[in-house]
C-alpha cells in the first residue's frame, strides 16, 4: 500500500472533537463575548462547537446564541440544543433552517425531551414525562425534516418579467398530523415551510442515545447519537452496545467532561468543587480528571471506537488554553484527528451526502393539492 493510499485510510478513519461551549463551564467573565469563544474553539481545532438549552433568566436561547456565532466563524459546525416538547415545531423547523442560512451550512441540531416542570409551566402546559417525551421528539423531528423538504432545491426562480419570486408547483405541502395514540395534544402542520430548503437540505439531528430506540425516535430519524456512561472505562462498551442496537449508519458521540491540570493547579483540586467532586460524573456523563497527556490518550482510544467525542470543559476559558496547545495538536499528530472542513457543511464532516427532497418528485397527487402561500396549522 502506497504512503497516499496509508493516509487516506488513516483520514477516512480519524474522528472528530466537539465542544460545549456556553454550559456548566462557560466563563463570561474571561471571553468578551460569546463570539470570542466560538473564535477560539474554531482556531483550537474543533469541528463542532454545541449550545446547551434552558430557561435561564437574562439569556437568550441556544438556537439564537448559534445564529449569533454563524456570521463570524468559518469552519466550526453550530449545532444548538432546541426542545421538542414544549417549542412548536413549526417554527424549529424554520428557525434552524435560518440558522443553517446564517453559517453557511454549518447547522445542525440537538434534539432535546428532557423533563422540565419549568419550561413546561413557561408556556402553560402539564409536563411531559416517560414514554411521552420520545413521542413528542420523533413528532417533532418528523414535522422538521418534511418542512425542510416542502420547498423543492429550485423553487426560488426571481423571474423579474413574470415578477415572480417562487415558482409555486416547486412547494409542497408537508401534511403531518400526530399519529395515533399521541400521549399530549394532538396538533397538525399543513406547511409548506415560510423560508427555502437549507443549505443541506436537511440538518443533520443529534439526540441523546436514550431517546433513540423502539417506541421512542426511531434510530433512520437520526444522523447521530450523543452516548454518556457514568465513567471513561464504560464508555466503550456502552458505544458498542448503542451500535448493535441501532446499527452502523447512525453516527456515534461519546460525551466527556473533562477538567484539566491548569494553571499551577491539578485537576483533582480545580475538580473538588464541581457536581459529583473529583471523581463523580455530572448528569451521568464520564469525567476525566488529569494531564493534558493522559486525555490525549483517552481520546484516542475513544476515538477508536466513536466518530467523535464532545467535551464538556470544567472551565471553557482555562481548559481551552490546554486542549488547544497541547492536546487537539497531539491527536492531530497521531492521526486520530481529521482536518476542519474547509469551505464544508456539518454533513460532510459526518460523511453524509445531500439528500433530495422527498417531494421532489410529487406526482399528480401532489400537484392537484400544492398551495400558493405558507398555510399552519400549530398545537390547539
Amino acid at each position: 500500500m502506497s504512503t497516499t493510499e496509508v493516509n487516506a485510510n488513516q483520514a477516512a478513519r480519524a474522528g472528530f472533537l466537539a465542544i460545549e461551549l456556553d454550559g456548566a463551564g462557560w466563563d463570561g467573565g474571561e471571553f468578551a463575548s460569546l463570539g470570542e469563544a466560538v473564535l477560539a474553539a474554531e482556531s483550537a481545532g474543533f469541528h463542532v462547537a454545541t449550545f446547551t438549552d434552558g430557561p435561564v433568566p437574562g439569556r437568550v436561547n441556544a438556537l439564537q446564541r448559534a445564529a449569533y456565532a454563524g456570521p463570524v466563524t468559518r469552519t466550526i459546525a453550530l449545532v444548538p440544543e432546541v426542545d421538542t416538547v414544549y417549542t412548536e415545531p413549526f417554527h424549529v423547523s424554520t428557525q434552524l433552517a435560518s440558522l443553517d442560512y446564517v453559517s453557511g451550512g454549518r447547522a445542525g441540531w440537538i434534539a432535546t425531551a428532557a423533563e422540565s416542570p419549568e419550561a413546561a409551566a413557561a408556556v402553560g402546559r402539564d409536563d411531559v414525562s416517560g414514554a411521552a417525551r420520545g413521542q413528542e421528539a420523533a413528532a417533532s423531528i418528523e414535522v422538521s425534516r418534511r418542512l425542510w423538504d416542502s420547498w423543492e432545491d429550485d423553487a426560488v426562480i426571481r423571474d423579474v418579467p413574470t415578477g415572480r419570486y417562487i415558482d409555486v408547483d416547486k412547494l409542497h405541502y408537508a401534511d403531518f398530523d400526530t399519529p395515533a395514540g399521541f400521549a399530549g395534544p394532538a396538533y397538525s402542520v399543513k406547511g409548506p415551510s415560510i423560508i427555502p430548503r437549507p443549505l443541506q437540505g436537511q440538518l443533520p439531528v443529534l439526540a441523546a442515545a436514550s431517546l433513540v430506540g423502539s417506541g421512542q425516535v426511531r434510530a433512520d430519524a437520526v444522523d447521530a447519537v450523543l452516548v454518556s456512561a457514568p465513567t471513561p472505562e464504560l464508555l466503550a462498551a456502552e458505544m458498542r452496545d448503542v451500535r448493535e442496537r441501532l446499527g452502523g449508519a447512525v453516527a456515534v458521540i461519546a460525551e466527556l467532561d473533562v477538567v484539566l491540570d491548569s494553571r499551577g493547579l491539578p485537576a483533582a483540586e480545580r475538580a473538588g468543587g464541581l457536581a459529583g467532586g473529583a471523581d463523580g460524573a455530572d448528569g451521568g456523563r464520564a469525567r476525566y480528571a488529569g494531564t493534558a497527556a493522559g486525555l490525549a490518550d483517552l481520546l484516542a482510544e475513544l476515538l477508536s471506537e466513536a466518530d467523535g467525542v464532545r467535551l464538556h470543559p470544567a472551565s471553557l476559558f482555562v481548559d481551552l488554553e490546554e486542549l488547544s496547545s497541547l492536546v487537539l495538536p497531539e491527536l492531530r499528530r497521531r492521526g486520530v484527528l481529521r482536518a476542519p472542513v474547509q469551505d464544508g457543511t456539518f454533513r460532510d464532516l459526518l460523511g453524509l451526502a445531500r439528500p433530495a427532497s422527498r417531494y421532489a418528485d410529487a406526482g399528480s397527487a401532489q400537484t392537484q393539492t400544492r398551495p400558493v402561500r405558507p398555510e399552519t396549522k400549530g398545537r390547539p
